[in-house]
């Protein structure tokens, strides 16, 4: 995710189904449909769910999902062209909205301009090395005889790169510089665990002394990070995307125990580096569909909002739309659909929910500290839990989070001190507050 930036908290899309482009690339010649523009008539709804950052998935040229890229140098011609990207960026910024895009640089499509040059030129083909290629043991026999080569996860339309060639680093250093010219200087990147940290820091490190705004984070395993940070004696902290901290917040709905152990780890991951936190993105099953109870999709939300991280609230997901992740072909597309032109025809399914989203991100705002804050679990049992976030460093801010899976009333434990429901439902007295039916409550200090 994209690093100190002025945004806390992102909205996150696919554009390509978002925007109901068609599911493969089109044919040679086709025109440019221009489609992003009509992203500007949904800033308007970023800033009235409190988020102020909008995170992009895919947008360059691809065969098909956006995943298995084609080039970096064009904007897919389904969803508009440059001039579109940085009319949205500009009216994004109108509106003090960030713009992220998606760097998938662990891997291309099969159709990616250079491993075309390859599968057509052969091992002594210029861009041979910018993959992990095998070739046949009776030698190259001519077009059409192909290497064996690495993949992003088994996946044949996706080829990895090899990220020890320099000439990749500087092909993606120069991507980065490419769309900073039109206003984008922050970046999600993908699959970033697979990618050494080395390269990574590199390309980062370069975009950012090249333009001190950029908003890249440093990747690979947090704690190692963390440490080559120290030797170096950098100051700034930067995101570090992962499944673990979505998988905590889920928990919530499940067992206070899973809760709290998950808050643990998520301590663990923190410090020098900031995670970007999240319930739902284009891979995974929708939070709403979820929980055992609707009654509980509250849960989820506040954890979210009220431990260290980079949040990022995924399309839909601020109205409780519901949708189930299958393994199969077509699996994503219940996760994926297009959304209507105008906002406000998008059908809330969970009543309630965007108003709650939009009060969290208001908490979120009043209390910065949180981005960076620790957390620690109080009264715990299985069905019930208390834990205070307080600003990092001794510094001055904390609240109490108490939630309950019960099926009655519950009275617990809270820390010494005067505090206030803020938000949810609770009855507050010295060192104790009750909480109705799997209730929920944010308290901060008198």
């Amino acid at each position: 995710m994209a690093g100190r930036s002025p945004a806390g908290l992102w909205w996150h899309l696919h554009p390509l189904t978002f925007l109901g482009a068609e599911p493969q690339a089109l044919p040679e010649g086709s025109p440019v449909v221009h489609r992003l523009p009509r992203l500007e008539r949904w800033l308007d709804h970023v800033v009235a769910l409190g988020c102020d950052g909008l995170l992009l998935g895919p947008v360059f040229a691809s065969s098909s999902h956006g995943y298995d890229t084609v080039t970096y140098d064009l904007i897919d011609p389904r969803l508009g062209d440059a001039d579109d990207l940085a009319h949205l960026v500009a009216a994004a910024r109108e509106r003090g909205v960030a713009v992220a895009l998606d760097g998938v640089f662990n891997h291309v499509g099969r159709d990616f301009w250079a491993f075309r040059r390859v599968l057509a030129e052969g091992p002594t083909s210029p861009y041979a090395s910018w993959f992990r290629l095998t070739w046949p043991a009776d030698g190259w026999q001519g077009p059409g005889s192909e290497p064996a080569y690495e993949t992003f996860e088994g996946h044949g339309a996706l080829v990895a790169l090899d990220h020890r060639e320099p000439a990749v680093r500087e092909a993606v250093s120069g991507v980065l510089e490419r769309w900073a010219e039109v206003g984008v200087t922050a970046w999600r990147l993908d699959a970033a665990y697979a990618v050494a940290p080395g390269f990574l820091r590199a390309v980062t490190d370069a975009a950012r002394a090249a333009r001190p705004e950029s908003l890249v984070p440093r990747r690979g395993h947090p704690r190692r990070l963390r440490r080559g940070r120290r030797r170096r004696g950098a100051g700034r902290r930067h995101p570090v995307p992962g499944c673990g901290r979505r998988r905590g917040a889920a928990s919530s709905t499940a067992t206070s125990g899973r809760l709290a152990h998950a808050l643990g780890r998520h301590g663990g991951l923190t410090g020098d580096a900031e995670p970007q936190t999240f319930l739902g993105n284009h891979d995974v099953t929708r939070i709403a569909s979820q929980v055992p109870d609707e009654a509980l999709l509250p849960h989820a939300e506040v954890v979210l909002m009220t431990v260290a991280g980079v949040p990022s609230v995924y399309a839909g997901d601020e109205h409780g739309l519901h949708a189930v992740k299958e393994e199969r072909a077509g699996g994503d597309d219940a996760i994926r659909p297009a959304f209507p032109e105008d906002p406000l025809a998008l059908v809330p399914e969970v009543p309630g929910t965007f108003g709650r989203y939009r009060d969290l991100a208001q908490l979120r705002r009043a209390h910065p500290w949180l981005r960076t804050c620790t957390t620690e679990a109080g009264a715990l049992a299985n069905e019930h839990l208390v834990y205070t976030s307080r600003a990092a460093a001794d510094g001055p801010g904390r609240l109490v989070v108490a939630l309950s899976l019960h099926a009655d009333p519950v009275d617990l434990e809270v820390p010494e001190g005067g505090w206030q429901v803020a938000l949810g439902e609770a009855e507050v007295s010295p060192g104790r507050v009750r909480l109705p039916a799997r209730g929920w409550a944010v308290l901060t200090e008198v």
